[in-house]
């Protein structure tokens, strides 16, 4: 979709209670992917007309895909990146620090070998896949019942501190990551809301050591790629 249909045709409005899918990231103009910041953060979004202002809601499930440079190969072991320095951080930088920290999780993706697409090994059926969240999308509501909210990502900082509790082993090891990777309070946070969802999908009352650890691994790209 081009950027000005976009922003014209309120597409952050409309995917309210839905998803909002951006594939190729960098390519949006910067200016154009920080208006995102606003709707991620406050769940709304306000679009001015020359006669009037309009506020709608904006509560959506942001996904999008990058590759790592402009030619795509940037960091890979098959093949070599034709990209310079300067055109690699050009592309990644289009992409802020401020709007990577709204991201709850992100992901890195190898291309994938003949091997693996050979191997005749069985994945976990999509079938068990929704089986597993719709528990623990049962689960959360039953928990929040009475606080107007459906999931962890709506958790306030009160109920974080009441549905997020860590052991003491466990906050020492969220208090190391945070200091190596240098985390925001709005990372923190989002790494408390991830592992309670981690937590949920293994039915844990208590978010555990497996469950933090791996919500912290997906708090290291922009350190791997935006802290240059």
């Amino acid at each position: 979709m081009a950027e000005v249909e976009f922003l014209n045709l309120g597409e952050i409005s409309l995917a309210h209670y839905g998803v909002l899918f951006l594939d190729e990231l960098p390519e949006f103009k910067k200016s154009t992917l920080e208006v995102l910041r606003g709707p991620l953060e406050d769940k709304f979004v306000t679009i001015s007309r020359i006669n009037s202002s309009i506020t709608y809601p904006s509560n959506f499930i942001f996904i999008a895909s990058m590759n790592p440079c402009p030619c795509g190969y940037y960091g890979s072991t098959d093949k070599q990146c034709t990209c310079s320095e300067e055109q690699i951080q050009k592309y990644i930088h289009k992409i802020s620090g401020p709007l990577l920290d709204r991201i709850d999780i992100h992901i890195e993706v190898a291309s994938v070998k003949y091997q693996k697409l050979e191997n005749d090994t069985n994945s976990e059926p999509s079938i068990d896949i929704r089986k597993r969240v719709n528990i623990a999308r049962n689960i959360q509501l039953n928990r929040y019942d009475g606080y107007n909210i459906f999931s962890n990502s709506e958790l306030t900082p009160n109920l974080i501190s009441k549905y997020c509790k860590l052991s003491k082993s466990s906050k020492k090891i969220l208090e190391t990551a945070f200091n190596r990777l240098g985390l925001s309070a709005r990372a923190y946070s989002r790494i408390l809301k991830v592992a309670r969802t981690i937590a949920d999908l293994d039915n844990s009352t208590n978010i555990e050591t497996p469950h933090l650890a791996e919500a912290i691994q997906y708090r290291n790209l922009d350190r791997k790629y935006w802290s240059k």
